[in-house]
């Protein structure tokens, strides 16, 4: 079985799945990570969501954003693959999709995104390059990435 890719505005988000989408965010964000910030930070209802799920349940997830929302350029945000299934490098596939998300639906290929410093690698990878210094958010390093 493989993981199965959908994107929704959020209008179109069914209960269940706003409801497991965010707790998988409120699990990695601020569990795993031992970060207290505010996840809701009513950005949610503006962007699109690309949910990955696997055997019915919600494993992977991130937010896509049109220019002017978070950044000048389109944006993906809320990056999060289950830690139960990150051994099967599905955070390829996620940002795969995210990047084809936002060219299909916004028309853009110039993306910028707030990544978590010790990622820096694993964007780079999809074609980002570091585009500001560190800087930190909620006590975590972050950068800021671009591709163009």
């Amino acid at each position: 079985m493989n993981i199965v890719w959908l994107i929704k505005p959020f209008e179109a988000l069914t209960v269940n799945e706003l409801y497991d989408m965010l707790q998988l965010r409120s699990e990695v964000f601020v569990v795993e990570q031992n970060c207290v910030y505010l996840d809701l930070d009513g950005k949610d209802k503006k962007g699109l969501h690309l949910i990955g799920t696997y055997d019915g349940k919600i494993v992977a997830c991130t937010r896509l954003f049109k220019p002017g929302i978070s950044y000048e350029y389109a944006s993906i945000g809320r990056v999060v693959v289950a830690q139960a299934y990150r051994d099967k490098k599905w955070g390829h596939d996620l940002m795969r999709e995210s990047i084809a998300g936002i060219k299909e639906h916004y028309g853009e290929t110039n993306i910028t995104i707030g990544a978590q410093l010790y990622l820096k690698k694993f964007y780079e990878s999809h074609g980002f390059v570091q585009s500001t210094e560190m800087y930190l958010e909620d006590g975590i390093p972050h950068i800021e990435m671009k591709r163009e």
